[in-house]
C-alpha cells in the first residue's frame, strides 16, 4: 500500500519551524560566544542566556522533524512554539529601529504557522482526528 503524499502544508510549517529553531539557536550560539570572549556586563547571564536559547531552539527543530515524519506528537510542540513567538514579535513591535523589522518577520512567520496547523488537512496528514461526537442519550 502506497504511503499517501505529503501536503505541501507540512512542509511548509515544518520549515517555519525549522527557520525559528535556527534562528533561536544561532541567537543562544552568539550569546553563548559573547558571554565568553566578549565583555559582557555579567558574564554567567550571558552564557546561560546562551545555553537558554540554544536548548529552546532544540524544540522547534524537533517538531520540524517530527512534522516531515508525519508524527501526530509534533504538532504539539509546533502550536507551543507558534504561541510562543507570537508575544515576542509584539515586543519587538513595540520597540524601535532594526527590531521592528524582526518583529514583523516573526509575527508573520507565527501566523502563517498557526493557520496551517489549525487546517483540517494538516491535521488529517498527521493522523490526528477531529473532535469526538458525543454519543446522544
Amino acid at each position: 500500500m502506497a504511503e499517501p503524499t505529503k501536503p505541501a502544508r507540512i512542509a511548509l510549517v515544518a520549515g517555519l519551524n525549522a527557520f525559528e529553531g535556527a534562528a533561536l539557536a544561532l541567537g543562544g550560539v552568539y550569546m553563548l560566544v559573547m558571554g565568553l570572549l566578549g565583555r559582557p556586563d555579567s558574564p554567567e547571564q550571558a552564557e546561560m542566556g546562551g545555553l537558554t536559547l540554544i536548548v529552546l531552539g532544540l524544540i522547534p527543530l524537533l517538531a520540524a522533524r517530527g512534522l516531515l515524519l508525519r508524527r501526530s506528537w509534533s504538532r504539539g510542540p509546533a502550536l507551543i512554539t507558534q504561541l510562543m513567538a507570537l508575544p515576542v514579535a509584539w515586543t519587538l513591535l513595540r520597540s524601535h529601529g532594526a527590531l521592528i523589522p524582526a518583529g514583523i518577520v516573526l509575527a508573520a512567520v507565527a501566523l502563517t504557522a498557526l493557520v496551517q496547523l489549525f487546517r483540517p488537512v494538516t491535521r488529517e496528514a498527521l493522523g490526528i482526528r477531529g473532535p469526538r461526537a458525543t454519543p446522544e442519550a
